[in-house]
């Protein structure tokens, strides 16, 4: 076997340029694909953090039957050993406790419906880390602080700045009224755009006060070690909770059209991978027919001096194979600097594209993701692709007639 290896490897130096063209479109074809998954990965998992890490979390606990009536009528009580039990579960950091219920936002003359968000001032900085998204201002001070944190494009719109005060008017409760006036404290700066828009912040208490929802939450957050374990974790809690009380809900029954929209993306990444893969295959393959026709008399007079057709189709699928497998070495090579630069510099959206993404509530950037999985992936398609080459070639040495091939 050594000695076969050895004249395959000679054989395919025998005309460097016919080698050099098979192994490039192998080459050309790898780099194109990794590069293209590794953005289309890295954009996935962007949105996907930009809606779990910005707000939502991984998981949520409502009481039953709030996800579809989101009103405060449909709030929980907040008992502490709930908490302590949900965060006895495998993989969970912490339970973040939240009432969020919407209002109108006065300064002034300007006026905008707004999303009021309830927090723990701690136990936020686990999940969406507010204090790091000040622009201007302090955070809250405690639990008891009475100031709002308002999102930076909110605070454009109603002209707010640090130390100006915030009109708020809305339902509480079981229809009680809700009104109150609260100094702005700081500004802060969404990742989400949407939310960027729309938001402010009062601690938990603050705005259980202010709704008359005392001790009530709209939602219990879940912070997780380990996403890959989003249903194992799901499952658990079902199992731990009253389900005609609670009902848990992950990301992705939140943002169902978040789900799709990257299901079809990924759907049509798969299309243009796949008609990529056919245009290489066929020029594979004609690079191979056309090296094995070139070589057709070498052949008959290597089987008209005793060399068994066996041995010679194994010889020229070696020689197939180790070009392969160069292509794709020189292809995953290549483009790891590629994806390195762009997992560490996202490409930055501008003009009309910034604002298709912002529509969609994204941050307009496409950053790459490096994944081992998808390295391996495409090499063993892109294999898989140039042993279907090597058939026909195989097959017609097998099938070559020697008297022929000297002749010709």
């Amino acid at each position: 076997m050594k000695e076969y290896l050895k004249i395959a490897w000679r054989n395919i130096w025998r005309n460097k340029r016919r080698t050099l063209i098979t192994i490039a479109s192998v080459f050309f074809a790898l780099w194109l694909a990794l590069i293209m998954r590794a953005m289309q990965t890295g954009s996935y998992k962007h949105m996907a953090n930009g809606i779990v890490e910005a707000f939502t979390g991984s998981i949520q606990i409502h009481h039953k039957g709030y996800w579809n009536d989101q009103t405060l009528d449909n709030t929980f009580e907040f008992l502490p050993e709930i908490a302590t039990k949900v965060e006895s579960v495998d993989n969970i950091k912490s339970a973040i406790p939240r009432l969020e219920s919407f209002a109108l936002a006065s300064t002034g003359e300007q006026t905008k419906g707004i999303l009021v968000v309830g927090i723990d001032p701690v136990k936020e900085l686990d999940l969406t880390h507010p204090d790091r998204k000040l622009v201007e201002g302090e955070y809250f001070s405690g639990a008891s602080s009475n100031g709002v944190l308002v999102s930076s494009k909110l605070a454009g719109f109603l002209r707010l700045s640090v130390g100006d005060t915030l009109t708020l008017l809305s339902t509480g409760y079981h229809g009680a009224s809700a009104a109150g006036i609260f100094p702005v404290i700081g500004i802060v700066k969404m990742p989400n755009p949407e939310l960027n828009r729309r938001i402010v912040f009062l601690t938990l208490t603050t705005a259980q006060e202010l709704y008359a929802a005392y001790n009530m939450l709209t939602s219990l957050v879940l912070n997780i070690e380990d996403t890959d374990q989003l249903v194992k974790i799901k499952k658990d809690l079902t199992a731990l909770l009253d389900d005609e009380i609670y009902e848990i809900m992950d990301w992705k029954e939140m943002n169902p059209e978040l789900v799709q929209q990257i299901q079809s993306d990924e759907y049509g990444g798969y299309i243009m991978l796949a008609m990529l893969y056919l245009i290489v295959g066929f020029g594979v393959l004609g690079t191979l027919i056309m090296m094995t026709t070139e070589r057709r008399k070498e052949f008959g007079v290597m089987i008209a001096i005793g060399m068994q057709k066996k041995k010679l189709g194994l010889i020229l699928s070696i020689e197939m194979l180790f070009m392969a497998i160069v292509g794709v070495a020189a292809g995953v090579i290549g483009s790891l600097p590629v994806i390195g630069y762009l997992v560490n510099n996202p490409i930055q959206i501008q003009g009309e594209g910034a604002e298709l993404f912002e529509s969609y509530g994204f941050d307009p950037i496409m950053p790459a993701e490096f994944d081992l999985t998808y390295f391996i992936s495409q090499s063993v398609v892109v294999l898989v692709i140039f042993v279907l080459a090597t058939i026909y070639p195989v097959r017609s040495v097998l099938k070559l007639n020697e008297i022929k091939a000297l002749r010709s």
